[in-house]
């Protein structure tokens, strides 16, 4: 049976979750890839248990996480839960997400309607063995339901006991400050937005979501912090024939030009002389934006998420490194 590290807490990094009483680790592991129908069980397992040995006790799932056979990797984790990891659920941060297109017919097509919304969160209960998650996202904005009904279906979960916090993802600022008020309104525990960001991919910076969240008590979970594998040392040298732009199976493989390998073996060459690698580097970057609580890395073997756990023991820029990477990155 799984005995979990008893020396986990000491290195990891937590910090609070916008103006709430939950803290978050400064790294989190999303299980998009590589836990669902089909990749190796063992693998996934490994992976989890590695994470949470490191301190990164929050897990960020969705309802489609697995597709083609969506909701597989919420059933894969529940399986893992049972194997050892279920017996400290309460050191645990579960979150899930529904937004996007999951079952057959009208009710289960990409929305935020208060039937899909609600009736999603029972499924993902169910396939993960669970009461509750901690933090319950509507996945991304839909432009056809109400925002008001998407916020009183969020509102309900919470209510009912079927979530803790309430989030978002995919939303932009005027999107964000439009169901943030309802949200006062109701009183609902809504601390969270999920959006892409990373050195390559700032719009978030652009748009000003990140000071309107750090002005109005909301933190920022980031996803695709290394875009795509952009930012490891993976394209240093060219594009390896089992990478994701080596099998395409990414989209972004276009822009893996020239230029963006030169640009990527110079911010490399910033991260080494901090004594970081490339991964390392772009990770602590992201954290040093105050807007940012979490960062929800991927991964396919337990290694990386080794490599990628200790960014947190350099996260401290001088303002010459940090001048060094805009230059980098504003060629």
């Amino acid at each position: 049976m799984y005995k979990a590290n008893e020396k986990r807490y000491e290195k990891m990094v937590y910090r609070r979750c916008g103006r709430s009483g939950l803290k978050l680790p400064a790294i989190s592991l999303g299980l998009w890839q590589n836990f669902g129908f089909g990749q190796s069980f063992e693998n996934a397992e490994k992976m989890c248990r590695t994470a949470f040995d490191l301190g990164i006790c929050h897990f960020d799932l969705a309802n489609n996480y697995g597709h083609p056979f969506n909701g597989s990797a919420e059933e894969n984790f529940g399986k893992i839960l049972d194997c050892g990891l279920r017996a400290y659920r309460d050191e645990l941060c579960i979150s899930t997400k529904a937004g996007y297109d999951m079952w057959e017919g009208p009710y289960g097509a990409k929305h935020g309607s208060r039937k899909y919304l609600i009736s999603s969160l029972d499924q993902s209960l169910g396939r993960m063995g669970l009461d509750y998650v901690d933090i319950y996202y509507h996945h991304v904005f839909d432009p056809e339901a109400p925002m008001e009904e998407i916020a009183l279906a969020l509102d309900q979960c919470v209510r009912s006991g079927k979530a803790l916090y309430v989030g978002i993802s995919n939303y932009n600022k005027a999107q964000t400050a439009e169901i943030q008020q309802i949200f006062r309104e109701l009183k609902t525990p809504f601390i969270v937005n999920q959006p892409s960001y990373s050195m390559l991919n700032r719009w978030v910076e652009e748009d000003g979501l990140d000071s309107y969240c750090k002005d109005n008590g909301l933190s920022f979970a980031v996803f695709s912090p290394l875009y795509q594998g952009f930012l490891t040392d993976r394209y240093l040298k060219g594009v390896p024939a089992d990478s994701r732009v080596g099998r395409g199976s990414t989209w972004i493989g276009s822009q893996l030009t020239e230029e963006m390998i030169k640009k990527l073996n110079d911010l490399n060459g910033v991260a080494a002389a901090r004594g970081q690698k490339l991964s390392q580097m772009a990770i602590a970057w992201l954290l040093h934006n105050d807007a940012v609580a979490t960062v929800l890395v991927g991964a396919s073997r337990p290694e990386q998420i080794t490599d990628n756990a200790a960014a947190v023991e350099n996260l401290d820029f001088t303002e010459e490194e940090l001048s060094q990477i805009e230059e980098i990155l504003a060629r």
